[in-house]
């Protein structure tokens, strides 16, 4: 009986074998030879930090890639940021929408307020980690008095932009129209056994009868507060669709199993997008203070370098993030192109130079926004403009000042801290004969009728002659005094206005 046990058990596991081997070959063979794919690919793109172009412009590279390589794929935008620029945040919004239906979530990984409020109400579906803050969306500009709400026509866009969206994912729409208003007033009303959300001013149009219907009211949005939810509190309204502890979690209560995750990241580009946006207009004002630097002293060196350098990292970051084009960059090359005209080949200073500035300021302008003429339907661009403006207006006049402080003080410092071709590369054009030496004496005081770099022209009396410095820097017009005669050559240096000698010599 053992035996036969031991034989029964054996053949009906043989069996089993040969029946799951078989399968095995039949899946392989059906299949043409491939192992059947069974996971999912879960695309996820982080939005981290501060709304700005660099972010609108990940975004965007981010979908169009996913979507030209798998039209059906499953995009999950990992929300965590304060909010930021409102233009770049309905640029998001837009490339949000432009996937279709079922493709997209939004996850609030810690917080999405003001513009991250607004994209994460883009996404199809929007799920909140727990203990994450999601709403205050009040458009906000800095002002000399401190932060300030827009006005009413700013609100009234944003505010259409939240219905929208509302709509879409069936959001209730007065809620998320008050993320974006303070004067709104939200109740929380059972109507004839069903749960409605009206503002104060549908409840007050109310009839008499429909009041006496109603069993309960609550407010949820006081006048004067923004909604600002946390997870539950945005479960219990009607946005989010569960509380979870991870972005795995999120996905197993949507119903998504055996999926992997890939993470889009930002390219070299982007990144480097993200550093230099702080940093432009302090690069903008450093740029235009050193080419105008480079152009006031002679030969070309370091300062049209470094001026070349900063604008150029202004121009190729505005043009990463989509903002600058070919006419930025050809009115930026005129308009610079005509300022060195005007000093090195026009005298004075006159329509060359004017037209120079204005060109390279429209230049500059326009490469820091996505338009030309701001549309009255979008307040914001007005204000952007303005703001534009006064940054670029600000680092001409910055750059004026650190080139006067470059020529004045540093320039001359460095040629006396550091050896190089400045006496070598001009002294052939400071020597005089010695027939004009035998008028001149060490003590005698005069004036420089040339720049001396450290070469030039000075008047020592009645006569015009060739003079060196040791190695300061001087302008036209800067008293000096005689120092030294070595070798035909007379050397001067700056003198005290307030001597003898110099009144005497200017008299």
């Amino acid at each position: 009986m053992k035996k036969h046990v031991n034989h029964g058990f054996t053949s009906g596991r043989t069996r089993l074998i040969l029946f799951l081997a078989a399968a095995t070959l039949f899946v392989f063979f059906r299949t043409g030879g491939a192992v059947p794919a069974v996971d999912k690919t879960i695309h996820v793109i982080p939005v981290t930090g501060t709304v700005e172009p660099g972010m609108a412009a990940f975004i965007k590279r981010s979908v169009d890639e996913i979507l030209s390589a798998e039209p059906d794929a499953l995009m999950v935008f990992k929300l965590d940021s304060f909010g930021g620029r409102v233009d770049s945040a309905l640029e998001i919004v837009e490339t949000l929408l432009s996937i279709p239906m079922g493709q997209s979530i939004s996850f609030v990984e810690k917080r999405a307020i003001s513009a991250g409020a607004l994209i994460a109400l883009a996404g199809n579906v929007l799920v909140m980690k727990e203990n994450t803050l999601i709403g205050d969306c009040a458009p906000i500009i800095q002002t000399s008095e401190g932060q300030k709400e827009m006005g009413e026509k700013t609100q009234t866009v944003l505010r259409a932009q939240f219905r929208t969206l509302a709509k879409k994912n069936g959001y209730p729409e007065v809620l998320a129209e008050s993320m974006v208003t303070k004067g709104m007033e939200v109740y929380q009303v059972t109507l004839d056994g069903e749960t409605v959300y009206m503002d104060k001013v549908r409840f007050n149009d109310l009839t008499e009868q429909e009041k006496e219907r109603i069993t309960k009211k609550t407010t949820v949005v006081a006048e004067g507060e923004l909604l600002t939810m946390d997870d539950v509190e945005a479960r219990n309204l009607g946005f989010s669709r569960a509380s979870v502890t991870d972005l795995d979690r999120a996905l197993a209560h949507l119903g998504y199993e055996n999926y992997t995750l890939a993470y889009m990241t930002e390219s070299w580009s982007e990144s480097l997008v993200r550093v230099l946006q702080p940093l432009l207009p302090i690069l903008m004002l450093v740029g235009l203070g050193a080419l105008y630097t480079e152009i006031k002293a002679p030969g070309f060196g370091v300062f049209g370098v470094i001026g070349i350098v900063c604008l150029g990292l202004v121009f190729l970051n505005q043009y990463l993030v989509g903002l600058a084009d070919y006419t930025e960059l050809l009115l930026l090359l005129i308009g610079t192109l005509l300022m060195v005209v005007e000093v090195l080949v026009l005298p004075g200073f006159g329509v060359a130079g004017i037209a120079g500035i204005l060109v390279l300021g429209a230049g500059l302008v326009l490469s820091f926004q996505g338009f030309v003429v701001p549309d009255p339907k979008m307040p914001w661009e007005g204000r952007l403009m303005i703001r534009n403006l006064a940054m670029v207006v600000g680092a001409f006049a910055g750059a004026l000042v650190f080139s006067l402080f470059m020529l004045r003080f540093v320039l001359p410092g460095v040629s006396k801290l550091i050896k190089g071709p400045y006496l070598e590369a001009t002294l052939g054009e400071a020597l005089v004969g010695s027939d004009e030496a035998g008028f001149v004496s060490a003590g005698q005081s005069g004036k420089a009728v040339t720049a001396l770099r450290p070469s030039g022209k000075v008047r020592i009396g009645p006569r015009k002659i060739d003079a060196i410095t040791r190695g300061e820097f001087l302008d036209p017009g800067t008293p000096v005094t005689v120092d030294a005669l070595e070798q035909n050559h007379v050397v001067v240096k700056a003198a005290d206005t307030d001597t003898t000698a110099f009144k005497k010599a200017v008299s």
